[in-house]
């Protein structure tokens, strides 16, 4: 390194600086001393490509403020130059940051553009935090920002998100992204920021995964890690209370094998108060209180009574508290009897298909640790595509049905689903015997409702069904102004306009606009307009089995159609007269579909 005064002509602001592209720094705390004394501190150089030309590592900001005082002078000074070698990328970038971060504070955004070029050039993580100062942690924090789409980083470069909005988004899939992209873009909508956005996120409230009770690694349960490396949380909350409220209760019998009195569970919908309570030991009776609270923590109140209780006690009121039976077994003498129970019960269920379907229903409908079924939600951002679906004959019919089966259930008619619980034992059990006592006619409408709250839509298995079913959406729907408004492209209008009104229309209409279009199909539709009306019709791709209207493809209900469509080809292949039966069979077997028998 040597030093030498070099012309501002001769100088330009390196790429390696973390200011080049970006608009001119705000100069204005040195300009001052600049007009006065000159520029005092040299800038840090290299040689540039072109001959007795430099660019410039670190001084962006003395190098600007020289410019606009030889632009109000007319003269301009040579600049004081300390010179590197041409070929030390690593250094000059490092020189930059560290001048930068000792004067003016950059974005993140800029920060981590610097780490991503000292990373291509070999260093570390903790290589780059050695240099700078800074903890590992920071250093990944900056680092994790290439996790977000471009478009964001522009956004937080430019101060239009905060910081807490940018760091729960680092949580967020591209898709999740894009979704809240396309928020912040609508005029009309709200995008989510802050903790609404962690809730948005997820889909309510956030539970942290270090609130789980349970190994939740090696528990299966979904988490999504804090790309800044300090948080993770549950994608799943369902499944996480499941598991969550099974080691409640373990924690609840230990507590009492321990010799509480009594322990208490504080659901999330209520609170716990200190002020309700008095301290007691485990010999005056004392309770142990479990605060559930709706972002997965649960605190344990050990050794209280209330008020009420502990006034009476100071009384004389109270009888004398007992010290608590020793329980008649162990722990693990509970395991191995309850293995050794649950082996002989399952013996016996394969010979029962009867009793085994109606225990799989209730699984189906309650919930364990081990069974869950969840609910189509039927979700959708388009307010008329949301009322399109909830006013159709298909809804309303099975919605029908569903109320139906939660009457014969003894559930809430006015309940959303039938399936969706939490896991609840002693709910279980009582669905079960309930189940029981239903003749197997009831049982199978039940089993019907399940399945289509859980049918996926989108998927190869609706597919599968409407083949099997034969399913004529004629039946089902019809054109309503949701589906014109998403009709789109002008080839696939055309192809309609030709299946509802005839080539001689299409070709008349050929440089018609989409609007006029879509009037000329609707009066085909609707008998109007003097145009004969057209019964029953579908588009190509509602139908089972769908298609597209054009060779370019990008139909969903065609591509998951597919695999649906083949399965079926090859089970019409292969499906030959079926063979009688084997007498010997045990029961439970397959039987042929004219023979159907479910043992009760």
């Amino acid at each position: 390194m040597k030093l030498d005064h070099i012309p501002l002509d001769r100088l330009s602001v390196s790429k390696t600086n973390m200011r080049y592209g970006k608009k001119p720094p705000d100069v204005s705390d040195i300009l001052p001393t600049v007009r006065k004394r000159g520029v005092i501190v040299p800038v840090l150089v290299r040689p540039n490509c072109e001959a007795g030309a430099f660019e410039i590592v670190a001084g962006a900001r003395r190098f600007r403020a020289a410019q606009i005082v030889a632009e109000e002078t007319g003269h301009a000074e040579p600049l004081p130059c300390a010179i590197l070698d041409h070929d030390d990328d690593a250094a000059a970038i490092e020189a930059s940051l560290i001048e930068n971060i000792a004067r003016l504070d950059p974005n993140e955004v800029s920060r981590w553009e610097t780490f991503v070029r000292l990373v291509k050039q070999g260093q570390t993580p903790e290589d780059i935090g050695a240099t700078f100062g800074l903890p590992d942690l920071t250093v990944r924090r900056i680092l994790a920002l290439g996790n977000l789409l471009p478009r964001i980083r522009d956004l937080y470069r430019a101060d239009r998100l905060d910081p807490a909005t940018v760091r729960h988004l680092t949580m967020a899939s591209k898709a999740q992204q894009k979704s809240w992209l396309a928020l912040y873009d609508d005029p009309d909508a709200y995008a989510p920021s802050g903790y609404q956005l962690k809730a948005w996120l997820f889909g309510g409230a956030a539970i942290k995964a270090a609130n789980a009770l349970f190994p939740i690694a090696e528990s299966g349960v979904a988490i999504i890690a804090d790309l800044f490396g300090e948080d993770a949380y549950v994608a799943d909350p369902d499944a996480f209370w499941i598991a969550q409220n099974a080691a409640i209760d373990a924690r609840r019998a230990d507590y009492l094998e321990e010799g509480w009195a009594d322990v208490v569970i504080v659901p999330p919908s209520e609170q716990f108060h200190v002020w309700e309570v008095e301290k007691a030991g485990k010999r005056r009776g004392g309770r142990v209180y479990v605060d559930v609270r709706a972002n997965g923590e649960v605190i344990f109140h050990e050794g209280y009574v209330s008020r009420a209780e502990a006034r009476r006690a100071a009384k004389g009121d109270a009888p004398e508290a007992t010290k608590p039976a020793r329980p008649e077994v162990t722990s693990i003498m509970q395991t191995y009897l309850d293995l050794h129970r649950h082996a002989a019960v399952r013996a016996v269920l394969v010979d029962q298909p009867g009793i085994a379907l109606r225990l799989m229903v209730a699984h189906a409908i309650v919930g364990s640790h081990l069974f869950r079924v969840t609910p189509e939600p039927q979700s959708v951002r388009s307010d008329a595509v949301a009322e399109s679906v909830e006013t159709c004959r298909g809804e309303a019919v099975f919605d029908a049905k569903r109320r139906a089966v939660l009457g014969l259930l003894g559930f809430d008619p006015e309940a959303a689903t039938v399936t969706g619980g939490h896991g609840d034992a002693f709910g279980l059990a009582g669905l079960f015997y309930r189940l029981i006592e239903l003749p197997d006619p009831c049982v199978m409408e039940v089993v019907a409702v399940v399945m289509g709250e859980a049918l996926a839509s989108g998927s190869a298995a609706v597919d599968a069904a409407g083949l099997q079913l034969g399913v004529d959406m004629a039946d089902w729907w019809q054109a309503d102004a949701a589906f014109f408004d998403l009709i789109r492209d002008r080839e696939v209008l055309l192809a309609i306009l030709a299946e509802v009104a005839g080539e001689a229309v299409v070709t008349a209409n050929a440089g018609e606009k989409g609007k006029a279009l879509k009037a000329i199909i609707r009066d085909c539709l609707e008998g109007t307009g003097g145009r004969a009306r057209i019964e029953r019709w579908v588009p190509r791709w509602m139908a089972f089995p769908p298609a597209a209207y054009t060779a370019r493809g990008g139909v969903g209900t065609v591509r998951t159609a597919a695999p649906a469509a083949s399965a079926a080809t090859s089970a019409a292949a292969t499906a030959d007269a079926p063979e009688d039966p084997d007498p010997t069979a045990p029961a439970g077997a397959i039987v042929p579909e004219d023979e159907p028998r479910l043992a009760a």
